[in-house]
């Protein structure tokens, strides 16, 4: 098991992690045999391409705005939004504005 911050801390995760202009930054939470949290953060216009996932995910938006394509369909999310992502399901996503979010993947 790796737990990357103190059990019992508390986090501002708007300041752990920075922008980098012109790219990505992801820094890990937490990791185990159920799943994982990372903090993500993307400057303007950057985004992952569509890919696929065997476990369901949430994206819980901290700052910004984001396209998240899923299975095709866009959905636009800012501060403060939240989605589902299912397992096995495309998805893609890209920076409207610069933006940071939190993913949560458990493993089913």
């Amino acid at each position: 098991m790796n737990n990357i911050f103190e059990k019992g801390a508390v986090l501002d995760l708007l300041q752990l992690v920075d922008y980098s202009e012109g790219g990505i930054i992801s820094k890990q939470i937490l990791k185990n045999s159920s799943g994982n949290i990372t903090l993500f953060s993307f400057d303007k216009e950057q985004g992952l391409s569509e890919h696929t996932a065997p476990f369901d995910a949430v994206v819980q938006v901290l700052d910004g705005e984001v396209e998240i394509r899923i299975g095709g369909t866009p959905h636009t999310l800012k501060k403060g939004d939240t989605i589902i992502m299912p397992a096995n399901v495309s998805h893609a996503l890209f920076a409207v504005e610069k933006f940071k979010m939190l993913l949560t993947m458990i493993r089913g």
